[in-house]
């Protein structure tokens, strides 16, 4: 259960949650191991289980994170509680939070993804140094504020002690909107940290979007692991931007795919605003899913698609349905005004592309690695490449695939690649905001995520 402790700042307080259980910080700091749930052989097995997939990467070293001890500053909005969520889920399992709210659905989901995670949660805003032994003990901090005061205090307790501080916050200001990520550690006094401070020295309203806050969370986490496994960090400040804008959310959407994907697609669509929704997948949840396919939690043996679509409807309002089976050449696309491309194999992305295009269909596809991810939007309207002739999928498979072929069901059971929370939210918040942006009547630019390269995006 995670824990919560009342404390006023000077610019007030909301009253805790009662469903969640105060008790006063001496305790928990004295205390720590009675916050944490037993940890039992059984318990351990389906926990090395649930984190197979990133355990297969090379290199990868999952003790560094078991023994970390993050902080988190964050602010009113979605971003703290969604950083929270994806920590949880990549097996990060000690957080302090300083934030004014977090959001209790993504909290208790993020208990459930992962059952050890100690979370302990300081209500209020950070303003002053006095609080800097709320974070005695972190290996760094996350700053996702929005106000230059908390921004400053930790770029100078990162200065002063050597800790390094990842910031991450969106924007929005002269008709542009975007969002920068940058990892402070001392000797990175450059002059592009005045673009991490915000504006507002004090706590106000800010621009905030939960697919950026997605994005931002996917990328700030990224940088949090490489800083604790000792990788390469980001070379400068990570951006990105576009022209600010509105969209229409009454399209109906099939998305095909309830992998992690899928799920991250879902839930950024349902934070703008999108209900008509259809979600298609043969699979079932498997133990293995739970590192990233963060809405399906105790679900073991249920239906993917029937399992997030349920989700989504119950925790986040949307009106979505779901279809269990394969997309095939006779799938009726007719109903719908875009394809969210979320599967894994390539023969039936190339039958997607050759749908959307002989029916009219707005095609978003997106891929993903353990360190990498892209976005390609087809837009009926231009009439350009597909996303199967623009990633060359025709000649990886070396055949033009009359119909989705007939398989027994090739779950991750079966084909065990390394993958992580971090480039599926990141992708999928890319996929959700590409869209937006065509709704809107931008122009669209396919977009490539690379976590090894200087520039990431």
């Amino acid at each position: 259960m995670p824990l919560i402790i009342r404390w006023k700042s000077h610019f007030g307080h909301r009253p805790t949650d009662k469903t969640f259980l105060v008790r006063p910080i001496a305790q928990i700091n004295r205390h720590p191991s009675k916050n944490r749930a037993p940890r039992s052989e059984e318990a351990g097995v389906i926990r090395t289980s649930r984190l197979d997939r990133q355990l297969r990467i090379a290199g990868w070293n999952q003790p560094a994170l078991d023994r970390a001890k993050i902080g988190v500053v964050g602010d009113r909005d979605q971003l703290a509680s969604l950083f929270v969520l994806s920590a949880s889920a990549l097996g990060i399992n000690k957080l302090v939070v300083v934030a004014p709210e977090l959001n209790k659905v993504l909290v208790e989901i993020a208990g459930k993804v992962n059952p050890v995670l100690d979370l302990t949660y300081i209500e209020g805003f950070y303003t002053h140094p006095a609080m800097d032994d709320l974070f005695k003990g972190c290996n760094l901090i996350v700053d996702l504020s929005h106000y230059g005061l908390a921004n400053k205090l930790l770029l100078e307790k990162g200065f002063r002690e050597r800790l390094p501080i990842v910031r991450g916050a969106g924007y929005r200001r002269d008709g542009v909107q975007g969002l920068n990520v940058f990892t402070y550690i001392r000797g990175r006094e450059w002059q592009e940290l005045h673009q991490l401070v915000c504006p507002n020295s004090l706590p106000a309203g800010h621009f905030d979007d939960a697919v950026y806050d997605m994005i931002i969370a996917g990328i700030a986490l990224e940088e949090v692991k490489n800083l604790l496994m000792q990788q390469k960090i980001s070379g400068g400040v990570i951006t990105y931007e576009r022209t600010a804008g509105g969209h229409d959310n009454q399209s109906k959407i099939l998305v095909i795919g309830s992998g992690a994907l899928g799920t991250f697609v879902g839930l950024g669509l349902a934070y703008s605003g999108f209900k008509r929704c259809t979600f298609m997948d043969p699979d079932v949840v498997e133990v293995t899913n739970l590192n990233r396919q963060v809405l399906l939690y105790n679900a073991i043996g249920h239906s993917k698609a029937e399992t997030l679509s349920g989700r989504l409807n119950d925790l986040f309002g949307m009106r979505s349905s779901a279809e269990v089976g394969y997309f095939r050449r006779d799938t009726d696309l007719s109903p719908y005004d875009a394809v969210f491309d979320c599967v894994d194999n390539f023969e039936t992305r190339i039958v997607l592309s050759e749908q959307c295009k002989d029916h009219g269909k707005v095609l978003i596809s997106g891929g993903t690695s353990a360190d990498a991810g892209q976005v390609v939007v087809y837009d009926p309207l231009k009439n350009g490449a597909t996303p199967a002739e623009l990633l060359g999928l025709y000649a990886i498979v070396n055949t033009r695939t009359a119909a989705t072929p007939v398989r027994e069901r090739a779950s991750c059971t079966y084909q065990p690649d390394p993958s992580v929370v971090m480039t599926n939210q990141i992708t999928a918040g890319f996929m959700v905001d590409s869209y937006r942006m065509l709704l809107d009547g931008q122009e669209v630019k396919n977009i490539f995520y690379d976590s090894t390269s200087s520039e990431r995006i």
